[in-house]
């Protein structure tokens, strides 16, 4: 007998809670639409991963003016 308690978590688009399991096709979202809305953001990149440019890679082989 299986007796796991299934896990809620908030969906990160909307807020409502949404169940966390293999059964929720969209999990960690609560439907394709909440999906869908974050993917658009990444893509239009007002979501960005922070990254600081390191100074050795950005070419030394330019030439000097």
């Amino acid at each position: 007998m299986n007796t796991q308690k299934k896990r809620s978590v908030a969906c990160p688009g909307c807020k409502k809670l949404t169940e966390f399991s293999p059964e929720n096709p969209y999990r960690p979202f609560c439907s394709k639409r909440c999906k869908m809305i974050d993917l658009g953001l990444w893509a239009s990149e007002q979501y960005a991963i922070p990254a600081e440019a390191k100074s050795d890679a950005l070419g030394d082989d330019l030439p000097a003016q």
